[in-house]
């Protein structure tokens, strides 16, 4: 009988099996018939032939809407949508990690990609197109090709890696991009000295920053104009500190504004206090293989360092909190934990190291079973609400409200998008417009003549709709 021949430690398949299996579970348990978000209404509009295109608010970028295009240009299938978008998370996810095969063991990184790909947030933003994953492994991927090309490794094509990633995740996230951007040039001329690399992430700013710097002075009068107005949306930037609003956040609910609400099974909470812990064993490790100012060390200490400054701005400078704001970060500090990880197998004698393996093995199975249990609350809550966005939709459509038309009121964005309405501008004379309103609230004044019907029919929207 043969034997079957597993991938050697630092064969590439065992990336290739990490985006396959992120892909699957978010094929999986994040049903691909779960409904479009606001954000997602808002960055979907914007090239969707089905409704007309929702008010872009200066805080969005463009990178989502052009993501989206290929699929969201030819059809309005959600489930179309969720799938193509399942399908290039697993292969980002595979590329981003590769970008580090001169660095690490593949094994080694394949344990990063499954601390990372296993968070149920990641799951769960996965398939939407929304902007926070895509700068997690666009940012994944920049600090891979910096230190493969500050290693002497990679040639051209790895600082060509660098300025594409950084224009990238400045093109979907312009703000995790100055994040990112700030350690690496910093540590471009202060520990490499070499201009190149900071040069080819000041480039990748530029490049992928282009666009929303020209609408910024199209749309909104400047560059500070339009800053001053998406902190304005954002409750003020300033110092905040939003860490225990991040924390209570951390199960759920996807959105903590104003976080008021306890924490949510405290007990699943562990993992993310070990963190910091795995993070210096991997550091430790590092020492002990390349001394205190190795390449291994600063290889440890470089993703660890991004990872953090980029999660700074929501952790210090916000005052709400959401658990997808994060993603970035946990990209970026996946790599030292899976060397703090990696340390706990192969720091220790070949007699334990079975027994060690076992250990890890069993604290990852119990934190995927963990996180799937969140992953599923939130699924499940989340298609409920959106679902009564269809319902809506359908008993607008009953009494009248069809395209041309404009709704206004409670998630107008979303419905207005499932109606095939517009949800920004003036109606034209003659056209329907519905005006959402929250049960047992009256219409204003301006509505007052207008037929109010109970929608009925709903899960979570107690709605009432004022229709002229």
């Amino acid at each position: 009988m043969n034997r079957v021949a597993w991938p050697g430690r630092d064969s590439g398949w065992w990336l290739v099996a990490v985006g396959v299996a992120f892909t699957a579970t978010e094929l999986l348990f994040v049903s691909p018939r779960m409904g479009l978000s606001w954000d997602e209404a808002v960055y979907v509009s914007q090239v969707s032939g089905h409704a007309p295109a929702a008010w872009f608010d200066p805080a969005r970028a463009r990178g989502v809407p052009l993501l989206v295009a290929p699929v969201a240009a030819l059809t309005s299938s959600v489930a179309a949508l969720r799938v193509y978008l399942s399908l290039a998370c697993g292969f980002g996810l595979t590329l981003a990690l590769w970008t580090w095969r001169r660095l690490r063991p593949a094994w080694v990184l394949g344990l990063a990609g499954v601390l990372f790909g296993g968070l149920w947030v990641a799951q769960y933003y996965g398939p939407q197109a929304m902007p926070d994953m895509w700068s997690a492994l666009g940012g994944l991927a920049a600090v891979g090709c910096f230190l493969t090309w500050a290693g002497g490794q990679g040639g051209a094509k790895k600082l060509a890696g660098l300025w594409a990633s950084m224009a990238f995740v400045t093109l979907v996230r312009p703000g995790d991009a100055v994040y990112l951007a700030a350690p690496l040039v910093v540590a471009a001329f202060a520990v490499w000295r070499r201009w190149q690399l900071a040069a080819a992430v000041m480039l990748g700013l530029l490049a992928g920053g282009a666009e929303w710097g020209v609408e910024a002075y199209a749309r909104f009068g400047g560059i500070a104009r339009r800053l001053h107005a998406a902190g304005a949306e954002q409750g003020g930037f300033g110092l905040h500190f939003a860490l225990p609003d991040e924390l209570r956040a951390l199960n759920g609910p996807t959105l903590c504004r104003p976080c008021t609400i306890g924490v949510r099974y405290p007990e699943l909470d562990l993992w993310w206090f070990l963190l910091p812990v795995l993070v210096a064993l991997g550091v430790l490790a590092a020492r002990r293989v390349g001394g205190p100012s190795g390449p291994g060390l600063r290889s440890v200490l470089l993703p660890a360092v991004c990872g953090l400054c980029v999660a700074a701005q929501y952790l210090f400078m916000i005052n709400y909190a959401a658990p997808r704001f994060l993603l970035p970060g946990y990209a970026l500090i996946a790599i030292p934990a899976a060397d703090g990880l990696a340390f706990l197998i192969n720091g220790i004698g070949w007699e334990l190291r079975p027994a060690m393996t076992a250990v890890v093995t069993c604290f990852l199975v119990v934190q995927l079973l963990a996180q799937h249990l969140v992953l599923d609350h939130e699924v499940g809550g989340t298609i409920a609400f959106h679902d009564d966005y269809t319902r809506i939709a359908t008993v607008l459509a009953d009494h009248g409200v069809r395209p041309p038309c404009l709704i206004q009121g409670v998630q107008y964005i979303p419905i207005a998008f499932y109606a095939g309405c517009a949800s920004a501008g003036n109606a034209a004379p003659g056209e329907r417009i519905a005006l959402l309103i929250q049960r047992g609230h009256r219409p204003p004044s301006s509505a007052g003549n207008w037929r109010t019907y109970r929608i009925t029919g709903t899960t979570i929207l107690k709605v009432s709709a004022s229709i002229r």
